[in-house]
């Protein structure tokens, strides 16, 4: 996400400097255009306020995406980025520097047939989630008249990208289908889910910038569009259609179709519940000029023809270093991470 919004803003004009703590620094697809100042490795833990000096504005993306590895706890990956999104929350309300963090819509959880909005009550279900929520009251708890952070609550982020991730619904699909031919739900396809191409991502946060927000409040929205709350089912019949030749299956009938333990969600003990149908009125009543122009059909033509062209095949698809979990776990185990997710 990062390197495909740095390529966005500077397009735009905006002198931007990337942060990065280097975890997926070989996860490359593709070179990116690197338009931007080169990332500097930097574990936000270990940001001093001074390096806010002359900044205008944060975009908060730093995060774990994935659940525990290993035997860490849920507090063992989350209570750190909470404490440190706080911290930097703080330098950035001393210096008046504007604060965007990227939150989810995950936090909506579970909400059957309703169509949740920003005022809808939150039923995290994950350790993720629920991080995201309570970042979330922190900010709202600084927020003042000299502060006005906003939080972005993004639908599921999908579409190219140099450090692409294959853990998400439709990048794993594709993938999986331009790969394999194969398709392979690891549910019954009913839940529900928000879809947001990350071009439309990058064009809400330039939006954000572009915002005079200066309530004393922290300003919630959804990012995404209506028609774009889909089932995986109705997900994965999409990619079939613009992946001749490949089929559907699901793990459930034949556990043996995720030999390698990449389908699997492991966020999720027992059965997985989460389903959830978004409203994005909000952000089209604060920000009128800006529009999702992505639908997931148009999406899901664009990326499969962009993982051919790479080519995406069986080897690139099945490298765990384009699964975050996988590859922070392999890091670990091969030395070169303590469980505090700390460079040895």
């Amino acid at each position: 996400m990062g390197s495909v919004l740095c390529d966005h803003l500077t397009s735009y004009g905006y002198n931007v400097t990337a942060y990065d703590s280097g975890f997926f620094a070989d996860s490359l697809i593709t070179q990116p255009n690197m338009s931007f100042s080169a990332d500097m490795k930097l574990d936000v833990r270990d940001l001093r306020s001074e390096m806010l000096n002359g900044v205008d504005a944060v975009i908060h993306l730093a995060g774990i995406s994935n659940d525990p590895m290993g035997r860490m706890t849920n507090e063992a990956v989350y209570d750190p980025s909470r404490a440190y999104t706080k911290h930097l929350a703080e330098c950035c309300k001393r210096l008046g520097v504007r604060f965007i963090f990227a939150s989810s819509c995950s936090v909506y959880g579970i909400a059957n047939e309703h169509i949740v909005d920003e005022s809808s009550t939150v039923r995290p279900q994950t350790g993720y989630s629920l991080n995201k929520w309570q970042i979330e009251r922190d900010l709202a708890e600084l927020a003042d008249e000299g502060f006005s952070p906003i939080a972005l609550r993004f639908a599921t982020v999908f579409g190219p990208s140099p450090r692409i991730r294959f853990d998400i619904v439709i990048n794993m699909l594709a993938g999986m289908a331009v790969a394999t031919g194969k398709i392979i739900l690891n549910s019954d396809g009913k839940a529900w889910r928000p879809n947001l191409h990350i071009q439309d991502l990058c064009e809400s946060v330039h939006r954000c910038l572009q915002l005079k927000h200066s309530e004393p409040n922290l300003l919630v929205m959804n990012v995404g569009d209506e028609r774009n709350n889909l089932s995986i089912l109705e997900i994965a019949k999409i990619v079939k259609e613009s992946v001749a030749g490949s089929e559907i299956y699901f793990l459930s009938a034949d556990g043996s179709l995720d030999s390698k333990g990449l389908v699997r969600d492991r966020k999720v003990e027992g059965t997985d519940n989460r389903s959830y149908k978004v409203s994005f009125a909000k952000i089209r009543e604060v920000l009128p000029e800006f529009q999702c122009k992505w639908s997931v059909r148009d999406g899901v033509n664009d990326l499969v023809k962009w993982l051919r062209d790479i080519p995406c095949d069986e080897r690139t698809f099945h490298s765990r270093r384009y699964y975050r979990l996988q590859h922070l776990e392999d890091l670990i185990s091969n030395g070169k991470l303590s469980e505090d997710l700390r460079w040895i």
